[in-house]
């Protein structure tokens, strides 16, 4: 079932922890509301409650449900008591309220509405007219008050970078955003790191900002993670053509996979095509992406480079074979993950989100401010980020198990985790995997796991191999020195 996308409530930024103040002014608001609507009753009716009269104009009969209302109640005008002459022993700096500090001109729940609205995409020159009839003459709503208000953010950032990383991460996605921040013509580079724990589940896992996508930057940020707790390296890296990030991976994580996005790959190569050439070279590389095996794919990126040197496209051809082994490397994972994995997009639809807010600033003048920004917004959209599909057989993965052609492989030496990999299986609900066991004569493995079961039943169903000697009386197949039989292979688990 699709999650459906996920929107703040209206309501959004709830009311700031222990705002007196806040709380102070709507109960009162809310209490004289009431009042007014129960004189309002006792006028109607002509007397009080629990009061008899001789004219009968109806009885009250209870209250509503209960609803809210928005009021404009924008801003309220007060008059702080003063004392004087206080002791020292009482009070060294004298009276002040604590509900109303010195020299405050909004809420502390109004601060975060303000800042919540800059941070959805209202302008910081945009509050002005906007909102000057709803804080007060007096409030500052100026561009430079408005930046003041995102202090908060700072704080988030600084603890969140802090925070320690448990569990495995079996793969990672790492890209560079490029923003207009700082002066007239320099640019700053957000490296963000994502990535996809055990359960599946895509986690926000680095952000720092730089000049560029160099191999040092990228080398302190994974370091940074490894410090965090990423003692064990992630099993595959998802990202662009940048050289850096390949580069630092090796040199910080050198047994992590490399994976290139096809995408990117694809782009490359139509770049160098003309535009006649272009709509039947982009049919086929999407179906070369799509192959169903690693040998498949290849035979059609043959094909294909036949193709565009038949036509005199050498380069766009040499684009192609470029690096291959870096895009073929999704065929040795899960063929459920294909999907995730041959393209950047995971992290590439975040940037997305993040540029429509920050193209509508401009430029940014102050480089700290646009990543704080930066890292509000993917905050913001990490609401609505899609899990990955079959998440046991990341487990499978990072138990150490094989895959080809996105196919689970148990060798000889691994024969005896077989229960193990089945049961791993069988916990999670309708899950079939395909195994092949060669000296074994295993040709697949099937295991199902009805929601519904108190016990998930799992059945192994053994096929032997074409090349195998059969009995001449039952016409069936042989296998004087397999350990296990067809009969051996079905069975329950639990």
């Amino acid at each position: 079932m699709i999650k459906p996308y996920q929107v703040l409530p209206p309501t959004a930024p709830v009311p700031a922890p222990d705002d007196v103040l806040e709380m102070v002014v709507r109960e009162g608001a809310r209490k004289m509301l009431r009042t007014m609507l129960e004189a309002e009753v006792d006028d109607f009716l002509g007397r009080h409650r629990y009061q008899r009269t001789g004219e009968y104009r109806g009885y009250r009969n209870g209250h509503l449900p209960e609803r809210t209302i928005g009021v404009g109640m924008g801003a309220v005008e007060i008059s702080l008591p003063r004392v004087s002459d206080v002791p020292p022993e009482v009070s060294p700096e004298g009276f002040h309220s604590e509900i109303v500090s010195r020299y405050q001109r909004r809420s502390r729940t109004q601060a975060r509405l303000l800042a919540r609205l800059y941070l959805e995409g209202l302008a910081s020159g945009d509050f002005e007219p906007v909102f000057r009839a709803l804080v007060g003459e007096t409030a500052a709503l100026s561009p430079s008050s408005i930046l003041k208000l995102k202090a908060d953010w700072q704080q988030e950032y600084v603890a969140w970078k802090k925070r320690p990383l448990r569990g495995r991460y079996g793969y990672l996605y790492a890209d560079g955003l490029y923003l207009k921040a700082g002066g007239d013509q320099d640019k700053t580079a957000v490296l963000v790191v994502l990535g996809v724990d055990e359960q599946g589940h895509k986690e926000l896992l680095a952000m720092e900002q730089g000049y560029r996508e160099s191999t040092t930057a990228w080398s302190e940020v994974l370091r940074s993670l490894k410090e965090r707790g990423l003692v064990e390296a992630p099993l595959l890296a998802i990202g662009d053509g940048a050289l850096g990030l390949w580069a630092a991976l090796d040199e910080v994580f050198p047994t992590t996979r490399h994976q290139r996005c096809w995408n990117h790959r694809v782009l490359n190569v139509l770049d160098k095509l003309p535009k006649q050439f272009q709509p039947e070279v982009r049919k086929k590389l999407r179906a070369l992406a799509e192959a169903p095996t690693r040998q498949e794919c290849e035979c059609r990126r043959d094909a294909l480079c036949v193709r565009l040197r038949s036509l005199g496209q050498t380069p766009a051809a040499a684009c192609l074979e470029r690096d291959w082994d870096d895009f073929v490397t999704f065929y040795d994972f899960p063929e459920e993950h294909w999907v995730h994995l041959r393209t950047s997009n995971p992290i590439e639809s975040i940037f997305s989100g993040v540029r429509l807010r920050t193209n509508a600033s401009k430029r940014l003048r102050v480089r700290e401010s646009a990543l704080y920004l930066v890292f509000k917004l993917v905050l913001r959209l990490s609401l609505n980020w899609r899990g990955f599909n079959a998440p046991n057989q990341l487990r499978l993965l990072l138990a150490g198990h094989q895959f080809r052609d996105g196919q689970l492989v148990l060798e000889d030496a691994r024969a005896p985790t077989l229960a193990q990999a089945v049961g791993a299986c069988a916990r999670s609900p309708r899950v079939t995997i395909r195994v092949t066991i060669p000296s074994l004569r295993l040709e697949s493995v099937q295991c199902a796991a009805g929601p519904f079961r108190s016990r998930a039943a799992a059945s192994i169903v053994a096929q032997p191999a074409a090349n195998e000697p059969s009995d001449s009386a039952t016409g069936r197949r042989t296998d004087r020195h397999s350990p296990i039989s067809p009969t051996h292979c079905v069975g329950s688990s639990g």
